[in-house]
């Protein structure tokens, strides 16, 4: 996949979910926007980074790492779900 096609994924997940904080009349529907997709990034990175101590760990690429981003904490529940099943 091209680097724009993904730039335009993450474009277009963080319009969604912008739309959808601001259809729950939330104050600052961009700045949860960007909030979710950030936890989600950053639990993946806190799983992959204590896979040492806890024997977990989540193989890093782009569909992962869109799963994440576009799922945010609930997707990323769903990779390590996945991982214990497969």
């Amino acid at each position: 996949m091209p680097w724009w096609g993904i730039v335009i994924i993450f474009f277009a997940t963080f319009i969604v979910f912008a739309l959808l904080h601001f259809t729950a009349k939330n104050k600052r529907p961009f700045r949860r926007a960007l909030l979710s997709m950030a936890l989600g990034a950053g639990t993946l990175t806190a799983i992959n980074l204590t896979a040492g101590f806890t024997g977990v760990y989540i193989p890093v690429s782009l569909l992962s790492v869109l799963v994440s981003v576009i799922g945010g904490i609930p997707g990323v529940t769903l990779l390590l779900a996945l991982n214990l099943f497969f």
